[in-house]
């Protein structure tokens, strides 16, 4: 008897929450929360439709301990998946520590106030996680999630050591829009326009947000220009690989959206400190968050592909040097048609879903708090191939030539 709570009624909570309803070996009693319920109601109608599973819907404040707490003693879920934004991770960890739940996320704890997003807060939780026998993962998403198992899959099937790593993370798909974000805005902007830092023989090293630019053509979608970028899974794999020279994360755009993300931080509609407005304090990139298109509407009219993996060199177990790429593909199409939601949030959550399988059937266990590269990959990645994203290796000549 598994019974889940999803946190957040987005792209990858719908996702997460219709994979969920196609296992019911698996998840016995779904429950979705948000702050607007008639987001999990909608959500409920679609899974209803599409599967024949009911889901329960509530409306919650997750920013509200005590509430969070008091939804989870009537419940009483074995697990709580946090598919809410990233400032609300610590409320909700502390919810659970509260009740006695396990917990899951896909995108590690940012501040509200800055954009700086790191693991050290939730990191922080390990002796309470612990000391009261709770399980905390942490990054069971795309990147982070699926690109971190890609790299532990490589080092125990391939690799005596991994040198350098790169993660590759491409959008080829096209909504339409002259300007939309595929995930929250809020969180695609503060991401995009953080100071971009890559880890390179034992320490950090920065450079301006997006001045640093590459171009590779990825499979399925053709050349594209991508950017160096900080991203968590970074913090997390030097950590638990920290054999690995170099790691770094990048992400295409295109030239639209550059051009429009440039205008938009010229004129000071990025800040996320706030400002007075007829007097009223507003925050910019909120206010911007609300004019521009919901991404969950871009399921509809979004065509193409994704790419995302990872390419790593290193010592292979034969001895010699060598370039390994591994990496799925996941069709825009494709995931509208099964769930209603373009494949950004597919790609995200699929490995939500399968992450909360591993700890409800502990597959996956142990008291505290866990990044996913902790973990066995051989079971998460049996159920990428069986649930939606395959993914393949390839051997190439060398590494990056930049």
């Amino acid at each position: 008897m598994s019974k889940i709570l999803v946190i957040g009624a987005g792209g990858v909570g719908s996702v997460a929450v219709h994979k969920m309803a196609m296992n019911p070996d698996i998840f016995s009693h779904i429950s979705l929360a948000s702050r607007t319920k008639s987001k999990c109601d909608a959500i409920a109608v679609s899974v209803k439709e599409r599967t024949g599973v009911a889901i329960d819907t509530y409306s919650l404040d997750a920013d509200d301990v005590s509430a969070t707490t008091a939804l989870l003693n009537e419940m009483k879920p074995s697990l709580v998946v946090n598919l809410a934004l990233p400032y609300q991770d610590l409320n909700i960890m502390d919810a659970c520590l509260a009740a006695g739940v396990h917990y899951m996320d896909t995108a590690n704890y940012e501040p509200l106030d800055v954009a700086k997003f790191e693991y050290h807060w939730q990191w922080a939780y390990q002796d309470r996680y612990k000391d009261a026998g709770l399980t905390a993962l942490l990054g069971s998403g795309f990147d982070p999630g699926v690109t971190s198992v890609f790299t532990t899959y490589l080092k125990k099937h391939y690799f005596d050591r991994i040198d350098t790593l790169d993660i590759l993370d491409c959008n080829g798909g096209d909504h339409g829009q002259a300007f939309a974000t595929n995930f929250n805005p809020e969180i695609n902007i503060r991401e995009v326009t953080a100071v971009a830092r890559h880890w390179e023989n034992d320490a950090w090293v920065e450079t301006p947000a997006m001045s640093v630019k590459q171009s590779f053509d990825f499979e399925a979608v053709g050349p594209k220009n991508m950017y160096l970028m900080y991203h968590e899974e970074i913090e997390s794999l030097k950590t638990h690989l920290p054999e690995i020279k170099r790691i770094r994360f990048w992400m295409t755009f295109g030239d639209a959206y550059i051009t429009h993300l440039n205008v938009l931080q010229a004129v000071g509609m990025t800040r996320i400190d706030p400002v007075m407005y007829e007097g009223k304090e507003i925050v910019p990139l909120q206010f911007l968050k609300a004019v521009l298109p919901e991404p969950a509407s871009l399921g509809p009219t979004t065509k193409g592909k994704t790419n995302i993996g990872c390419i790593a060199t290193g010592l292979g177990k034969d001895g010699k040097e060598k370039t390994l790429y591994i990496y799925n593909i996941c069709d825009h199409e494709e995931a509208y048609a099964e769930t209603g939601n373009q494949a950004v949030s597919y790609t995200t959550g699929v490995p939500a879903m399968i992450g909360a399988a591993m700890l409800v059937t502990g597959t996956w266990s142990g008291a505290g708090v866990w990044n996913i590269e902790q973990f066995d990959p051989d079971p998460f990645m049996d159920m990428l191939n069986k649930y939606g994203l395959p993914w393949q290796v390839k051997e190439l000549d060398g590494p990056l030539a930049f």
